[in-house]
């Protein structure tokens, strides 16, 4: 299958002496999930952000080639990554409030997303707008539009926020999500999980998803990648990381999935 992102012997520092990425390799071929997974300072953020150049100050890519759609990411200047982030690259941040204005409303931010990547109408912007709220499981989408970003839940931040990355118009060929799914409750993780799926099928969508949770993995991957102190430890098919496991912390972040015993 055809790779829409191959990452080549990528290096990352925050200061001269500390590798936040160790010479990382991999590929996502197009439509696949891959799910990163490893415990916190592994490098799971670090090397999404890298992807699409958002990285935190102090952060340097020291090395390596990012290659997206046979382009290659870190050699772009900036207004060129501006053109790709949001319309074929997204991003779904762990903290979906902190990512919103607090200062302005919701339907506010979300047209004006709209709108910078497009010649679309405020009307028709809206229109978009409702449809991917109502999309996203969120009630009312007339009074969240209508709402500031501290009125409203955590769950519900992070819903807008990944309707805003998935809607009608954007569509992005890859869709980056940084724990999209840890602070809502299981009711709604499972919700947000089923749509992201849909949306694959849907649109064939590439999905690069991080997180901590190995049943998540284990139910969305198509493939698995395992990172520990910024190294790479393991990387291969959904099915063979969890059931053959070759490293000795892939086997020990699956021994810590909590298992239920019946008596």
């Amino acid at each position: 299958m055809k790779s829409i992102l191959e990452i080549n012997d990528l290096s990352v520092s925050y200061n001269k002496n500390n590798l936040a990425l160790n010479h990382v390799s991999l590929s996502v071929s197009q439509g696949s999930i891959l799910v990163i997974v490893g415990e916190s300072g592994s490098g799971k953020s670090t090397l999404i952000r890298s992807v699409i150049r958002i990285l935190p100050p102090g952060g340097k890519i020291n090395s390596g080639k990012i290659n997206f759609q046979n382009d290659d990411l870190i050699g772009l200047k900036p207004e060129q990554m501006r053109r790709l982030r949001g319309s074929q690259i997204a991003l779904i941040f762990q903290n979906a409030r902190a990512c919103l204005n607090p200062k302005r409303k919701i339907g506010f931010q979300f047209i004006e997303s709209l709108r910078s990547h497009s010649s679309l109408s405020a009307k028709e912007a809206r229109r978009i707008a409702l449809a991917a709220l109502s999309d996203a499981n969120l009630p009312n989408p007339e009074r969240v539009m209508d709402a500031y970003a501290f009125e409203l839940s955590a769950g519900m931040c992070q819903r807008i926020v990944f309707a805003m990355a998935i809607s009608e118009y954007a569509q992005p060929l890859l869709l980056l999500a940084d724990e999209p799914t840890s602070s809502l409750d299981a009711t709604i993780q499972a919700q947000v999980i089923r749509q992201m799926l849909d949306y694959r099928e849907r649109f064939g969508t590439s999905i690069i998803m991080v997180t901590h949770n190995f049943g998540v993995a284990a139910y969305m991957a198509d493939t698995i990648a395992v990172m520990r102190d910024g190294c790479l430890v393991e990387w291969g098919e959904r099915d063979d990381i969890i059931l053959h496991p070759q490293c000795e912390y892939t086997k020990e972040l699956l021994d810590a999935v909590p298992k239920l015993e019946v008596r």
